[in-house]
């Protein structure tokens, strides 16, 4: 049964059984000759499942959140860069641009922007969670398979790159720079920081996060913010020269429209993405009890 086979191979412990040392890797000779232990067909049946009751609702959670983000971002564009905002058939136009409408640069609407840091014996294996560039992915998106952490006591001694309810995080340097990230009401951790790889940008009260991610994870925003490297050898981008980046801000009041609006949908991302962490946790402990027959399908 492929499913079976999926979720069995799934618990299959690869480290210890993988060859090589710098590199570690899986021979078809050693999974050929790797003994498991299988139960009868019904069963496999039930155990599957069980699993793919789990696997279908986590993937059902990330379409939702897809389509939730989707929702937001079409508003975006439509309002501020088709310039098909409530009101625009009685807005003045000057040089492309509506009337109550200013040019501004990063550095004029925030308020902080800033990275963190790791102790220099590296990660531990459990403590405070620390972000680095991996799960800088966008919003509701995070890996906790490739979650990382420092301890308590380095945290407690942090004086930047703790992260705050409504930080957006940009990769500041490495192949991807210029990838976003939003983070808030408990997610991805109510408790966590970033490392010296990702900046946290929070703007004035008046411009809005909501309104800063979506501008942030444009693509066109994060090419520009990919073209301010000047560094082929090793690409990365400074705190000056992202605050020079600049937009086109719109009206206060367009502004508190858009962030009130779109509100409801962070809101229901950030949920979407706790609940979706609480399965993988259930399913991945669940997973080798079952295959190890010690919870009964």
């Amino acid at each position: 049964m492929r499913d079976f086979l999926y979720y069995l191979l799934s618990n299959f412990d690869i480290a210890s059984n993988a060859s090589g040392t710098a590199l570690p890797y899986l021979t078809v000779k050693v999974l050929s000759t790797a003994r498991f232990q299988v139960p009868d067909l019904s069963t496999q049946r039930r155990m599957a499942e069980i699993l793919s009751a789990y696997d279908d609702l986590i993937e059902n959670n990330r379409r939702r959140i897809r389509l939730l983000e989707q929702a937001a971002r079409l508003l975006y564009k439509e309002w501020f860069v088709r310039l098909r905002f409530p009101g625009h058939e009685r807005a003045l136009i000057t040089s492309g641009v509506p009337e109550g409408w200013e040019k501004k640069s990063l550095g004029d609407v925030i308020l902080d922007l800033q990275s963190g840091g790791r102790p220099k014996g590296g990660t531990v294996d459990e403590g405070v969670p620390s972000i680095g560039a991996e799960n800088v992915v966008g919003i509701g998106k995070y890996d906790y398979s490739k979650e990382r952490f420092i301890s308590e006591e380095y945290f407690a001694n942090m004086r930047q790159g703790v992260v705050k309810n409504r930080d957006v995080a940009i990769y500041k340097d490495g192949a991807n720079i210029g990838r976003s990230s939003y983070f808030g009401n408990g997610f991805p951790h109510e408790q966590c920081a970033v490392n010296e790889h990702v900046f946290i940008c929070r703007g004035r009260p008046e411009i809005g996060q909501n309104f800063l991610y979506f501008w942030v994870s444009q693509n066109e925003t994060r090419q520009r913010i990919a073209n301010l490297n000047a560094n082929t050898a090793q690409p990365g981008i400074s705190q000056h020269k992202l605050k020079t980046l600049t937009f086109v801000q719109p009206s206060q009041n367009l502004l508190d429209r858009f962030n009130s609006t779109v509100e409801p949908l962070i809101r229901q991302v950030f949920l979407i993405g706790r609940k979706n962490r609480k399965l993988v946790q259930v399913r991945n402990l669940l997973l080798p009890h079952l295959m190890d027959g010690k919870v009964k399908s």
